[in-house]
């Protein structure tokens, strides 16, 4: 896989704690990722201590093996040259959220490529959250440093990939980040950025009043219609909510937003586990709905979706 990241790089020899959680200039690199022979879809499977398990076992667990940075050069031509054995010169770029490692990311990202069958090149941006629940803060101020780096990545990424296929796919707090980056490559560079194929949003802790006026109007030029996966039940979101006093873009119930050129899908109930807010990449119905979006081309009346018609307009949901 490949990433960039504005994360500080360390002095560690260990994969997991090659980069830290302090800003630093854009760099990029490559990492490998070790997955269970029985890989069970949306499982980040890691040890645990109820199984007796004391360190991580690339047979039984997701694992980050090496990170390796790399000059700007080497990463765009290796990048490239993946890219160009696709079928259809594809990649995807995912933004992770709030409370999430280097680590985290990599494993996440070989998880989704994995259970995605992506055919392409997979690519993580991995900005530096402090990996922690009390750092929310520290994220939050982080992640607005973060966007001019993303976009120039974006920008650049576009320019000299040739990928003809570009899904982004952002999650919680790193939705800030990547939509002010595509929202900018569709105003500087309207045409190179119709290579972006599908933007995906999923459980967005965005302001949901500065998303309706500002930020769904700076996507509406986009090839194909926004997806945003929303829940009532994410505990991050209902968190952010409290901490701010305003409605989110991924919350749903009354709040949930259904807005031209956003194609808004209520996720709640999918969600079971003890995280509700990675449900995107953690329960086989959500997965299945982006591995539609993505292997098919299905817009929301194509997948396992049903429609739910509403004053403002319509809205989908999962069917039962």
């Amino acid at each position: 896989m490949f990433f960039a990241t504005d994360r500080n790089l360390t002095s560690s020899v260990l994969p997991a704690q090659k980069f830290g959680a302090l800003r630093s200039e854009l760099s990029y690199g490559s990492c490998e990722i070790g997955l269970p022979r029985d890989q069970r879809m949306g499982e980040l499977e890691a040890p645990t201590l109820w199984r007796l398990e004391w360190r991580e076992n690339p047979d039984r667990h997701v694992v980050l093996l090496d990170a390796k940075a790399q000059d700007k050069d080497l990463f765009l031509a290796a990048l490239s040259a993946r890219i160009q054995r696709s079928g259809k010169k594809s990649a995807f770029l995912f933004v992770h959220g709030y409370n999430v490692t280097f680590e985290d990311a990599a494993r996440r990202t070989g998880q989704m490529c994995y259970d995605l069958a992506f055919d392409g090149a997979p690519v993580f941006y991995s900005w530096p959250s402090q990996g922690e629940p009390s750092g929310y803060l520290v994220d939050e101020a982080n992640i607005e440093w973060s966007q001019s780096n993303l976009t120039l990545f974006l920008l650049d990424f576009l320019d000299k990939s040739d990928a003809q296929h570009v899904y982004v796919i952002g999650h919680n707090m790193g939705n800030r980040a990547l939509t002010h980056a595509v929202a900018a490559a569709l105003a500087q560079q309207p045409v190179m950025a119709q290579r972006i194929t599908e933007i995906i949003l999923t459980a967005p802790d965005i302001d949901a009043g500065v998303f309706k006026r500002d930020i769904a109007p700076a996507l509406a030029g986009a090839r194909n219609p926004v997806t945003l996966y929303a829940s009532s039940e994410d505990m991050a979101l209902s968190a952010s909510k409290a901490m701010h006093g305003y409605p989110r873009a991924g919350d749903s119930g009354a709040g949930l937003l259904v807005v031209e050129r956003v194609e808004t899908i209520d996720a709640t109930g999918v969600d079971t586990g003890m995280l509700e807010h990675t449900y995107f990449a953690e329960k086989r119905s959500a997965l299945s709905d982006i591995f539609d979006l993505i292997k098919n081309d299905a817009r929301p009346d194509q997948r396992f979706l049903e429609p739910v018609e509403v004053a403002a307009g319509r809205y989908w949901s999962f069917k039962k």
